[in-house]
């Protein structure tokens, strides 16, 4: 784990893998060993239109497989806990209404990508927002990277190459926005993850062979912290069954760890209780949000959808009078550093 051993039950890990079963260069011995360096403790390999990787603890990281749900024109589906390869359909629905049935669960992948891209990747939109997803993939490493990277020259390139942390922002407030509304529309909450897309794309057109997003650099960026109520297994079909469950139900954070590796605590107490992300509680007279950081960080509390409070400190105590989905965005340097899962609050 990246914490303390003290801060118990929180693992790090990364959604959204290829390897070479698609379009990634690496094989699972490799990209483990990255996430091993990277200090991660779990990763799910989502391949395109493929289910073939290998499962288990490998290299002590527990690699969960997945798959991308990949038509050729976008409305990529990532699909989680299933058993078997899920073919393709042209119509969205049919993928998101088949995860389910196959007892599965999904988040839109890299929903809101540029259309006005200055280099050769096709954006992958999700262009249907009525059609609904189980989650959504809030942030993108990759997608956002290419949605920024010029190869108009050697200088814009290089640029990209060298100084790629500069292209990485925050989730893009119109996928933040569908999230709320989806939020507000769903008595539970709809959940959201981050992406790697990881894919480690090497060129040697160079004198100098490059990779583009490294396994391990991607593993050291944008990732997920899930919280769960007891320690992770050592038998891997129980741990790949918390594990599921945990980003299922939202009990995650995402958290771009190139910013600061010191993640903030968050979560919202009563008289009787406190609850993490994705997780409800009763508004009593003595309810807070609380948010803990070990630096001077912009602090945003979001209620269904609404900016209700900002504030630049190490923490923030908030008494909340009114029930609702909270959840919290901060940002440090400039830079968007942890979003939360909502947390429920009810009457």
């Amino acid at each position: 784990m990246m914490e303390n051993k003290k801060d118990k039950y929180k693992y790090f890990g990364a959604i959204h893998i290829h390897t070479l079963y698609s379009d990634g260069t690496g094989n699972i011995e490799a990209i483990t060993n990255s996430a091993k360096k990277a200090g991660l403790d779990w990763i799910i390999i989502t391949d395109h239109n493929n289910f073939d990787v290998q499962e288990g603890i490998i290299n002590g990281i527990y690699v969960i497989k997945g798959e991308e749900i990949s038509p050729d024109y976008g409305n990529h589906y990532i699909a989680l806990g299933i058993n078997k390869l899920i073919q393709p359909s042209d119509n969205s629905q049919d993928n998101v209404d088949t995860v389910k049935l196959n007892g599965g669960f999904g988040f839109s992948a890299h929903p809101d990508e540029s259309d006005i891209r200055k280099n050769s990747h096709r954006p992958l939109k999700w262009t249907d927002k009525d059609i609904i997803p189980d989650g959504i993939e809030i942030w993108n490493l990759f997608s956002q990277w290419a949605d920024n990277y010029n190869s108009k020259n050697i200088f814009t390139i290089a640029y990209s190459y060298l100084f790629k942390q500069n292209l990485i922002t925050k989730p893009y407030q119109k996928t933040l926005e569908w999230w709320d509304e989806l939020n507000n529309k769903n008595k539970k909450i709809v959940p959201a993850i981050a992406g790697s897309d990881a894919h480690e794309f090497k060129i040697s057109k160079y004198i100098i062979p490059v990779k583009v997003l490294s396994y391990e650099y991607s593993f050291k960026t944008i990732l997920n912290k899930i919280y769960l109520k007891e320690d992770l297994s050592q038998n891997f079909e129980t741990a790949k069954e918390q594990i599921l469950n945990a980003i299922k139900n939202g009990n995650n954070i995402i958290a771009n760890m190139s910013v600061c590796k010191d993640i903030p605590k968050i979560c919202i107490s009563n008289n009787n209780t406190t609850v993490q992300c994705g997780e409800t509680l009763k508004l009593d007279n003595n309810t807070y949000i609380i948010v803990e950081c070990k630096r001077n960080t912009k602090i945003t509390v979001v209620k269904d959808g609404i900016k209700i409070n900002t504030t630049h400190s190490e923490n923030l105590k908030l008494k909340l009078s009114e029930s609702g989905k909270y959840r919290v965005e901060t940002e440090l340097n400039g830079k968007g550093f942890a979003y939360s899962n909502p947390i429920i609050v009810e009457d």
